[in-house]
C-alpha cells in the first residue's frame, strides 16, 4: 500500500503566516486578498486594539473641546472621522516603524517571531516603503485639521520615532507610549478649538497614566521573553508590586481627567459638568474591575483584560459626547 499525497487544506493556505496574537476570526486572515495581508499585518489590522488605544484619546480631545463651546458642529464630526482614519493609518505606521526597529527582537520571543519581517512575509524594504505611504496619507488628513494641529501632528513623530528604541535604555518605556499614544489629546482639541488650554493638556497626562496601567499589564505576557534578551519594562520592574502601581496610576488617571473636564467646562451648566465628571468616574471603574480580575502570571488573561481598555477609554468619551447637549 502507498502513501498517497496529502492534498492542502484550504484553510491551511488561508491562514498561512497569520500572527500568533491575532484576533481569532479577524478579517485580514480570511477575507483580505492575499496579497496584502503582510502588509495589513504590519500595520495591525488584525489587531485592532491598538487603533482604538490610539482613537480614543483623539476623541477626548475633540469632544472635550466640543463640550467646552456646547455644541457639536460638522467641523468636530469631520474631524472626529478624520481622527479615526488618522489613528488607523498612523498606528499602522507606527507599528511598521516599531517591527522594522525590533525585527531582531521578535525573532527572539515567541509572541512576536511569526510577525511579517522576522517571519520573512516581507522585506524590510517592502516595510519601510508601506510604512511611508500609510505617513502620506495621514498627512493628507491632518491638513483638514488646522496649522495648529498640524505643528502638533509633525511634532508626535518625534516620540513615535523614539519609543521602539525606549525599551533598550529604560525600564520606564511605557511612559514614552503614553507620551506618543495620547499625543491625539491636544491634536483633536487644538483642531476644534483652534488653541491649547491647560484642560487638553490635563487630559494627555491623564491618558500616559492609563497607558502605563494598561500597558503593564500588557508587558506581563512578555516578561520572561523579555528577561533572556535583555528588553525592559515597567511589567518586569514592579514585578509582585504591580497592583500597587495599578492603583497609583489608576488614581492619576482619573483625578488628571476630572481636572480637565472642569478646567474646560467651567461657564457651562452644572449638569454637564456632573455628566462629564461622570466620564472620569467610568475610566476609573473599568480600570478597578481590571485590577480585580487581573493574573499577572497568566498571558491571556493579561491580554484580555489589555483588550477591554477599548471599552475603558469609550465608556469616557461617552460621558464628554453627552455632556455636548445638556
Amino acid at each position: 500500500m502507498t502513501d498517497k499525497a496529502q492534498a492542502p487544506d484550504p484553510q491551511d493556505e488561508e491562514l498561512s503566516g497569520q500572527v500568533a496574537d491575532a484576533v481569532k476570526g479577524n478579517w485580514v486572515d480570511h477575507l483580505a486578498p492575499s496579497w496584502t495581508r503582510p502588509y495589513l499585518r504590519l500595520s495591525r489590522a488584525d489587531r485592532p486594539i491598538g487603533t482604538w488605544l490610539l482613537l480614543l484619546p483623539c476623541w477626548w480631545g475633540a469632544l472635550l473641546a466640543a463640550s467646552a463651546a456646547g455644541e457639536l458642529t460638522l467641523r468636530t464630526a469631520w474631524i472626529l472621522i478624520g481622527c479615526a482614519l488618522g489613528a488607523w493609518l498612523m498606528r499602522g505606521a507606527g507599528c511598521t516603524w516599531n517591527d522594522i526597529t525590533d525585527r531582531d527582537f521578535d525573532a527572539a520571543v515567541a509572541r512576536t517571531k511569526s510577525r511579517p519581517i522576522p517571519s520573512g512575509q516581507v522585506t524590510t524594504k517592502q516595510a519601510a516603503v508601506w510604512m511611508a505611504l500609510q505617513c502620506l496619507i495621514a498627512f493628507v488628513i491632518l491638513l483638514s485639521f488646522g496649522k495648529l494641529a498640524i505643528v502638533l501632528g509633525i511634532a508626535s513623530l518625534i516620540p513615535v520615532a523614539i519609543y521602539p528604541f525606549a525599551k533598550r535604555f529604560t525600564w520606564w518605556p511605557q511612559v514614552f507610549l503614553g507620551i506618543a499614544f495620547n499625543w491625539g489629546a491636544l491634536l483633536a482639541y487644538a483642531a476644534v478649538a483652534g488653541k491649547l488650554t491647560g484642560a487638553p493638556v490635563f487630559l494627555y497626562l491623564s491618558g500616559i497614566a492609563w497607558t502605563l496601567f494598561y500597558d503593564t499589564i500588557y508587558a506581563h505576557q512578555d516578561k520572561e521573553d523579555d528577561a533572556m534578551i535583555g528588553i525592559k519594562s515597567t511589567a518586569r520592574l514592579f514585578g509582585d508590586n504591580t497592583a500597587a502601581w495599578l492603583k497609583r496610576f489608576l488614581t492619576v488617571s482619573i483625578i488628571l481627567f476630572a481636572g480637565a473636564v472642569i478646567e474646560a467646562l467651567v461657564g457651562r451648566s452644572a449638569l454637564a459638568l456632573m455628566v462629564a465628571v461622570c466620564g472620569a468616574c467610568a475610566l476609573g471603574a473599568h480600570m478597578k474591575w481590571q485590577m480585580r480580575k487581573l493574573d499577572i502570571n497568566d498571558p491571556e488573561n493579561c491580554m484580555m483584560l489589555f483588550r477591554s481598555n477599548r471599552d475603558t477609554g469609550l465608556l469616557a468619551a461617552l460621558f464628554l459626547a453627552i455632556s455636548i447637549f445638556l
